[in-house]
C-alpha cells in the first residue's frame, strides 16, 4: 500500500509545482508546459499557433529540466485524469476544445485536431482579429495555464502575396552598413504581423522591407523583400537616392513614404497579382528634399467588426519653408487613399491668422472630429474641428486648448490604439481622455525631447524614447510614468507584439524583452533598472514615525535654467526612495514650493523600513547639546554646547548636507561649517522653529541624505505589491466587448495583495475611466473578500432607458401622467405614477389589451424597436440624451422604389408631440416662398408648419418626448408620417430648487462667519483648546502594539 500512496503524493506535488496561474512562456521562469502547431516548440518562447486552410493540429509537451522525460510526466497526469484544454478567444467569440485523454504508448505529447470550420467558417481575405489562445492542463482548475496567439494565415490581407522580390540572407546583409534608421508598421488587428523598413543613407539605393507574422521573435523567421523595381516602375529609373522614409499598414492598404514620393498599395483584400502593386500619390511642387522630411500619421483601429461608416484615414505632413502656405504642408486621405486633401479647410479671405506650424492632424472617428496640433514660437495649441462629409469644417468642436509656454517643442500627437486616449509629445507629454477638449500634464523632459512613442493595445503599455536614448514607460490613461532604462544602439526601433512583449529591432538582429504587465521589468533590453534620483541633498522632516517629508535643496547660486534638475517631478510619484545606509519609503505625493531659494520641492513618503541615523563615531557633534539662533529668513546658526568635559565634539566638513532632526520641530539642513562649534543651516519648516532654543544631547538626531561625497539616496521603481486578475476566465488581458442599445455588461476584477503576513486594510488604487459618458453609464462596487483581496464589480450599460409600464410626465407635473400611451407595457407588473385620480383614468393598453403577462402581448422584434405610437406597448428601448438637448438636427428623407430623396420644398411638415408635452421648440429657416405657404396652411391645419430643411429641435424638459412628423396634405398622394422618440436625462433641479439651495448656503456661510467673529473678539481659540485636550489625554505608545500595514 505504500507505493500507491507515494504515487499520489508525487502526483499532487507535481500538480502544486505547476499551479502558477496565468504565466507567459517567456523570461527566467522554469518551463514545464509548451505547445506548437508542429514539432517540439523552441525553449522559452511564447506559444504561436497558425490556422491554415487545413485542420488545426496542436501538440503540447511537458518539458522538464529535472531529468524526468516528457513521457513520464504525461503518464502521471493522464493517469490522474488530467488533459489539456484549449480556449480560443477574441472580442466576439470564445470556444473551448479538449485534448484527448487517451495516450498511445509511444507518444510524448498530447494532441488535438480541430477542423477549421469549428473555429471559423470564413475564408475570405479580410482584416480579422488575431485570437488569444489559453491552454490549461484541466479547464476550470487552473492547475497550469499558459497563453499564446492563433493567427489566421488564410485571411490576413498582407500575407496573401509577395511584397516584391524575395531576398536571401546574403542579399539583405549587404544593406546593413547603409542603414541609418528603421521604421515598423504593424497590422491593426494582428500585431504579430508587422513590417520593418530600412532607411538608407545617400550612398545606397532601394526599398527593403522585412515581413514577420510571428512578432519578430526570431530574425531568421523574417522574410525580406526588395521593392525597388516596383517603385521605380512608377517614377522612372533615372532617379537615385531611393529609400524608405516612413510606413503605415492600415486594415486594407500599405502606405510607403519614400524619398521619391508617397506610394499606396492596391486593396490588400483583392490582390490583382502575386506581387503587390502600388500607385503614386501626386503632391504638386514637392521634391525629394520635402519627402525625406515627411511623416505619416495614422489612428490605429481594428476593423474586424467594421461598421459601414468606419474607414481608415492617413495623414502626411511636410516641413516646408515659410514662403509657402501652411495648408499645403499637410494632407489627409481616407481609404482607398487615392484623393489627398489639405488638412486645413479653406480660410476665408481677410481673416487674420497667427502664423503657426501644423505639427500633425488626426481623425477621431468616434467623435467625428479632426484634431490639429499647432505650434509657433510662443504657444502650442490643439484645435478640434467637427467633420462634415468626412471633411474638417471651420467650426470648432471645442474651444482651443492652449498648452503652457513650457511645452515649446512638440513633435507629434497619437491616439493609443483602439482607445480614446490622445497623447501630445515632445519636450513634454500631455494626454487627453475627451478627444482633445482638455489635456492633462504627464511629464516634462526639458531638453531631452521625446522623438518616438510605441504602444501595446493588449497590455496598455506606452513607451516613450527620447533623443538621448532614455526610455520611459506608462500605461494608457495612467497619470504616472517611470524611467525604465536607456538604449545605446545607434540604429534601433522598438515594437510591441500582439501579447504586449516588447522587442528591440536592429538591422542585423532582434532582441525580445519581457512583458511589463507580466514581469514588471524590461528583461534586459534597457539595462539595469535606473536610479531616478538627482544630484542634490535631501532634508527629512518627520511628521510621524511612518510619514516623512523630504525637501530637495537648491543652492542659492544654482542657475535658473538648471534648477529643475534639483527638484522632484511627476516621475517620482509612486516610486521608492532608498537610503544608502538603511531604510526605504514609498513616495505618495509630490509638492512644489513657490520659493526663490532653498527647498523648492518636496515629497511626502510612507516609511517602509526605518532610515538609519548617524552615529557619534560618524559625527562627533552628536555628543553636545544644540542651540539654534535665527540669522536670516530661513537660515539659522547651530551652536554646539559641550555637556561632558573631555569629550571631543565638533562640526566637520563631512557634516555639510546632513540634516538635524528634532522631534516635534523643524529640521535643519547644514549648508556650511563656520567653525568647529558653529554651523549654518536652513530650516525645512520655519514656522515650526523656536528661536534661541537649546536641544539637549540625545534629543536631536542626524540623518545623511547628502550628495557631496557620493549621493546617499536613490529612487527606484516600486516593486509590484498587487496582482491584477479578471474574475471571468474567458476574458483576456485586453478585450473589446460590444453592448447593444439598452443592454449592459458586468465584469469583475480582483486585486490580490502580493505580500505575505501583512493584512490589507486600504483600498488599492483603482481608476475606471469612461471614454464617452454620453454613450455609457458605468457603475462600480468594491469590497474585500475572505482572502483580503479587493474585488471590484464594474457594470456598463448603454445610454438607453425603458421602465416597465412607463408613461411620460404631463404639464401638471412629473408624477401626474395624463397620456393614454404606455411604453414597455407589462400587465403583470404594477403601474408607477398612478396615485392621482386623473392618472388612474388615463392610460390604456393597446397591444397588451386583454393580456395578463408581457409574453401574451406577442410583441415582435420589429414592434419592440418601432417608434410608432401604435406599438408603444412593445417599445423597450429609446435613445438617451443628457439635458439640455440643443439644436438637435432632424433629417428627413422619402424612400421609394426609385431610391431616396431629401424632404424639401414643397414637402412642408408639421411636428407634434403625441403625448401633448411642452418645453420643446423647433428652429427652421423661413424664406419668402415658405412663409407664404406657411401662412396659408397653418390656419387650415390648426398646427404649426415647418420647413423640413435645416430643422433643429431643442428640448428643455425631462424624460420621454415622442414626436410625429407629417408631410402636409396636398403635395403627395401618400400619407407620409414618421415618428421618433428621445429620452432626456440628468435634468437639473427645477425652480425654486437652485434658489433654495443658494439661500441655505448663504445662511450657513453667514452663520459661520458670525461665529468666527464672535470667537475672535472674545479671544477664544478652539484649536488651542483641542490641542490641550489631546495633550492631557496623551497615550503612552510603549503600551500599544501596532499591526504592520501593507506598503504600496
Amino acid at each position: 500500500m505504500e507505493l500507491p500512496l507515494l504515487y499520489i503524493i508525487i502526483l499532487l506535488l507535481t500538480i502544486f509545482d505547476l499551479s502558477s496561474g496565468i504565466i507567459y512562456n517567456k523570461g527566467d521562469i522554469e518551463k514545464h508546459f509548451a505547445c506548437a502547431s508542429e514539432g517540439i516548440p523552441p525553449k522559452n518562447e511564447i506559444i504561436k499557433l497558425y490556422l491554415s486552410s487545413n485542420d488545426l493540429k496542436i501538440q503540447c509537451f511537458l518539458l522538464s529540466e529535472s531529468g524526468h522525460t516528457s513521457q513520464e510526466f504525461l503518464g502521471v497526469f493522464t493517469s490522474g485524469g488530467l488533459a489539456p484544454s484549449l480556449e480560443i478567444i477574441n472580442s466576439t467569440y470564445t470556444g473551448i476544445f479538449h485534448f484527448n485523454l487517451t495516450l498511445f504508448s509511444d507518444r510524448l505529447y498530447w494532441l488535438i485536431e480541430i477542423p477549421r470550420e469549428n473555429i471559423t467558417k470564413n475564408t475570405d481575405i479580410a482584416a480579422v482579429e488575431e485570437w488569444l489562445v489559453r491552454i490549461t492542463l484541466q479547464h476550470g482548475l487552473h492547475i497550469y495555464t499558459t497563453e499564446g496567439t492563433l493567427l489566421d494565415n488564410v485571411r490576413e490581407p498582407i500575407l496573401q502575396g509577395d511584397l516584391g522580390a524575395i531576398m536571401t540572407k546574403n542579399d539583405i546583409s549587404k544593406v546593413y552598413q547603409h542603414v541609418i534608421d528603421l521604421k515598423v508598421a504593424k497590422c491593426p488587428c494582428a500585431n504579430d504581423v508587422a513590417l520593418l523598413g530600412f532607411i538608407l543613407n545617400e550612398t545606397y539605393n532601394g526599398i527593403y522591407i522585412g515581413l514577420s507574422f510571428s512578432g519578430f521573435w526570431n530574425y531568421s523567421d523574417t522574410t525580406w523583400y526588395n521593392l525597388t523595381d516596383t517603385i521605380y516602375s512608377q517614377v522612372g529609373e533615372e532617379h537615385t537616392k531611393l529609400s524608405v522614409v516612413d510606413m503605415v499598414l492600415t486594415n486594407h492598404f500599405l502606405v510607403i513614404l519614400t524619398s521619391l514620393g508617397l506610394f499606396v498599395s492596391g486593396d490588400l483584400r483583392y490582390p490583382s497579382s502575386s506581387v503587390l502593386t502600388f500607385s503614386r500619390a501626386d503632391f504638386c511642387g514637392f521634391e525629394r528634399v520635402d519627402y525625406v522630411k515627411g511623416k505619416l500619421w495614422y489612428n490605429e483601429k481594428c476593423f474586424a467588426n467594421r461598421e459601414h461608416f468606419e474607414v481608415d484615414y492617413v495623414t502626411i505632413t511636410f516641413e516646408r519653408n515659410r514662403t509657402l502656405s501652411e495648408s499645403s504642408s499637410c494632407f489627409y486621405s481616407k481609404e482607398p487613399l487615392r484623393q489627398w486633401l489639405p488638412c486645413l479647410p479653406h480660410i476665408l479671405k481677410g481673416r487674420k491668422t497667427i502664423a503657426s506650424t501644423l505639427v500633425t492632424f488626426l481623425v477621431d472617428q468616434e467623435h467625428s472630429a479632426g484634431v490639429y496640433l499647432f505650434s509657433n514660437q510662443k504657444t502650442t495649441t490643439v484645435s478640434v474641428s467637427t467633420l462634415k462629409n468626412n471633411k474638417p469644417g471651420l467650426k470648432p468642436k471645442f474651444p482651443l486648448f492652449v498648452f503652457p509656454s513650457s511645452f515649446s517643442s512638440p513633435v507629434g500627437m497619437v491616439f493609443h490604439p483602439r482607445s480614446h486616449f490622445l497623447y501630445a509629445y515632445g519636450d513634454q507629454v500631455w494626454f487627453s481622455v475627451d478627444g482633445g477638449n482638455t489635456f492633462e500634464f504627464l511629464a516634462d523632459f526639458h531638453d531631452d525631447i521625446i522623438e518616438n512613442t510605441y504602444h501595446s493595445f493588449y497590455t496598455s503599455d506606452i513607451t516613450f524614447v527620447s533623443q538621448s536614448g532614455n526610455v520611459y514607460l506608462t500605461k494608457a490613461g495612467l497619470r504616472r510614468y517611470s524611467k525604465i532604462g536607456s538604449i545605446n544602439d545607434n540604429i534601433f526601433t522598438l515594437y510591441y507584439d500582439h501579447m504586449g512583449f516588447i522587442h528591440k529591432l536592429t538591422p542585423d538582429h532582434f532582441e525580445a524583452g519581457g512583458s511589463f504587465a507580466a514581469f514588471g521589468n524590461s528583461k534586459g533590453i534597457f539595462g539595469q533598472p535606473p536610479d531616478m534620483g538627482f544630484e542634490t541633498a535631501l532634508a527629512p522632516q518627520f511628521i510621524t514615525l511612518k510619514e516623512v517629508v523630504f525637501f530637495a535643496y537648491v543652492p542659492t547660486n544654482e542657475p535658473q535654467e538648471s534648477r529643475y534638475t534639483k527638484k522632484f517631478s511627476n516621475i517620482h510619484l509612486g516610486k521608492v526612495i532608498h537610503s544608502r545606509k538603511t531604510g526605504t519609503a514609498y513616495i505618495r505625493e509630490i509638492l512644489q514650493h513657490n520659493l526663490t531659494e532653498g527647498f523648492l520641492s518636496s515629497i511626502i513618503v510612507e516609511v517602509i523600513d526605518p532610515f538609519g541615523i548617524e552615529e557619534v563615531n560618524e559625527s562627533s557633534c552628536l555628543s553636545s547639546s544644540l542651540s539654534i539662533t535665527q540669522t536670516g529668513n530661513v537660515t539659522y546658526k547651530l551652536t554646539l554646547q559641550l555637556q561632558t568635559s573631555g569629550t571631543i565634539s565638533s562640526f566637520q566638513d563631512l557634516d555639510v548636507e546632513k540634516t538635524v532632526v528634532i522631534p516635534g520641530y523643524s529640521s535643519f539642513m547644514i549648508i556650511s561649517i563656520l567653525d568647529d562649534k558653529n554651523a549654518l543651516a536652513i530650516a525645512t519648516m520655519p514656522a515650526k522653529v523656536l528661536n534661541n532654543m537649546t536641544v539637549p544631547k540625545d534629543s536631536w538626531f542626524l540623518y545623511n541624505f547628502g550628495h557631496r561625497n557620493g549621493r546617499m539616496w536613490k529612487i527606484y521603481a516600486k516593486p509590484c505589491n498587487y496582482w491584477f486578475q479578471q474574475h471571468d476566465d474567458s476574458l483576456s488581458l485586453n478585450v473589446l466587448k460590444y453592448i447593444d442599445l439598452g443592454k449592459s455588461h458586468t465584469l469583475k476584477v480582483k486585486v490580490i495583495p502580493n505580500t505575505k503576513g501583512v493584512r490589507t486594510l486600504e483600498i488599492p488604487l483603482l481608476n475606471v475611466i469612461v471614454g464617452n459618458p454620453n454613450l455609457l453609464e458605468v457603475k462600480t462596487e468594491g469590497s474585500f473578500d475572505d482572502t483580503d483581496s479587493y474585488v471590484m464589480k464594474i457594470s456598463a450599460a448603454s445610454k438607453a432607458l425603458r421602465q416597465v409600464n412607463y408613461r411620460p410626465p404631463s404639464n401638471m407635473g412629473i408624477a401626474i401622467p395624463l397620456t393614454d400611451n404606455f411604453y414597455h407595457a407589462d400587465p403583470s407588473k404594477p403601474i408607477p405614477r398612478n396615485l392621482f385620480p386623473k392618472s388612474k383614468k388615463s392610460g390604456k393598453f393597446k397591444q397588451c389589451a386583454n393580456a395578463s403577462t408581457r409574453e401574451e402581448c406577442n410583441c415582435t422584434n420589429d414592434q419592440k424597436f418601432s417608434h410608432a405610437v401604435a406599438f408603444s406597448d412593445c417599445r423597450e428601448k429609446v435613445p438617451r440624451f443628457k439635458f439640455p438637448v440643443t439644436q438637435y438636427p432632424i433629417s428627413l428623407e422619402i424612400y421609394s422604389e426609385d431610391g431616396h430623396i431629401p424632404v424639401e420644398m414643397p414637402y412642408l411638415v408639421t411636428v407634434t408631440e403625441v403625448n401633448r408635452r411642452e418645453n420643446w421648440n423647433l428652429k427652421h429657416s423661413v424664406p419668402e416662398n415658405v412663409k407664404k405657404l406657411k401662412d396659408y396652411l397653418e390656419p387650415r391645419l390648426d398646427a404649426p408648419v415647418y420647413n423640413p430643411l435645416g430643422l433643429n429641435l431643442s428640448i428643455k424638459g425631462s424624460e420621454l418626448f415622442h414626436f410625429r412628423v407629417s408631410v402636409v396634405p396636398g403635395v403627395t398622394f401618400c400619407n407620409l408620417v414618421e415618428e421618433f422618440q428621445i429620452y432626456v436625462d440628468e435634468v437639473p433641479l427645477p425652480f425654486p430648487g437652485h434658489t433654495l439651495i443658494a439661500v441655505a448656503t448663504a445662511v450657513v456661510l453667514g452663520a459661520l462667519i458670525f461665529i468666527t467673529f464672535m470667537l475672535q473678539i472674545r479671544n477664544i481659540h478652539p484649536g488651542d483648546m483641542f490641542q490641550n485636550f489631546m495633550t492631557t489625554n496623551k497615550v503612552n505608545l510603549s503600551n500599544l502594539s501596532i499591526n504592520q500595514l501593507p506598503y504600496r
